[in-house]
């Protein structure tokens, strides 16, 4: 049995002149909402053993809030969480699969195709608010059969999915 934790960013604010969409930072919304999140996290017991971060300014800062607040486990930042399409993740999720658990903070549409992919069945409410959205903050919980380095599509079980509406 292994968990998976999806967490989209927390809300940036736009780019300004001059400022790539990579070093994008939260805004005041964003930093509560993950200061919320790693709140709710630590509350539900969702504790990942690797976290695996994208190099995104946007990325860093909701890990900086939920870490406050939350076990994070071992870090590793990568610029391929930026770059990568669902596929990727998945591949990045399997090369790491060694650790029994795993937090992905990303970006969209990459963490809303790859948490319906991943999620062939789930708690009805929580299936139901993914189908309506990924929203900035939201996190994915989806447990899967055996280690993450065989984790495929459509085998996942959603057991919760928490948005900064639900904290």
């Amino acid at each position: 049995m292994s968990k998976l934790y999806l967490l989209r960013h927390a809300k940036a604010g736009w780019a300004l002149p001059g400022v790539r969409d990579f070093d994008r930072p939260l805004d005041a919304t964003g930093v509560a909402d993950a200061e919320a999140t790693g709140t709710a996290m630590r509350a539900c017991g969702y504790v990942p053993e690797l976290t695996l971060c994208s190099n995104a300014r946007r990325a860093r800062e909701t890990l900086e809030g939920l870490a406050g607040h939350a076990d994070t486990g071992r870090v590793v930042f990568t610029d391929d969480l930026y770059s990568a399409d669902a596929a990727g993740y998945l591949d990045k999720i399997r090369e790491n699969g060694r650790h029994g658990s795993i937090l992905v903070i990303g970006h969209n549409p990459m963490m809303e195709d790859l948490a319906i992919a991943v999620s062939g069945d789930g708690e009805e409410t929580a299936l139901h608010t993914l189908h309506t959205g990924f929203p900035t903050s939201g996190l994915a919980v989806i447990r899967l059969e055996g280690a993450l380095t065989g984790a495929e599509l459509g085998r996942g079980y959603l057991e919760a999915f928490l948005t900064p509406a639900d904290l």
